[in-house]
């Protein structure tokens, strides 16, 4: 697996694959996960290039899902895309060591922006 989609929306998960390949990043495995605790159990087996949440889930939020990595010393780079889009957010998840945050709605540029310096051109 090369990207974990955390996403409890089904149809979020298959809009935001769909768009990872319009943004030129056809050649990646993507495992997803519905919730942060189910990434975790996940991440136990994988070491993925990159993690990418929503913020708002059951069970576990995203941004809980970031500070157990982090505090376990897991380093993996982390994304958010969601609806959450203030500065205050923004602020927290880069603070806690997310590497971007994409506001939706978004686009493949959007994406292509946010994942080039972490997959290079995959």
């Amino acid at each position: 697996m090369d990207i974990l989609l955390v996403d409890d929306s089904k149809t979020m998960r298959m809009i935001v694959q769909r768009t990872i390949r319009q943004a030129g990043y056809r050649g990646l495995t993507v495992g997803e996960a519905e919730n942060g605790a189910q990434a975790l159990e996940k991440l136990h087996g994988e070491k993925p290039m990159l993690v990418l949440s929503d913020w708002n889930m059951p069970e576990m939020s995203g941004i809980d899902l970031l500070r157990q990595l982090r505090s376990a010393q897991n380093f993996v780079p982390f994304g958010f895309i969601t609806s959450e889009t203030s500065n205050g957010i923004r602020e927290i998840a880069i603070s806690e060591g997310a590497n971007f945050l994409i506001s939706k709605p978004f686009s493949p540029e959007d994406v292509q922006r946010a994942l080039s310096p972490i997959l290079g051109g995959c």
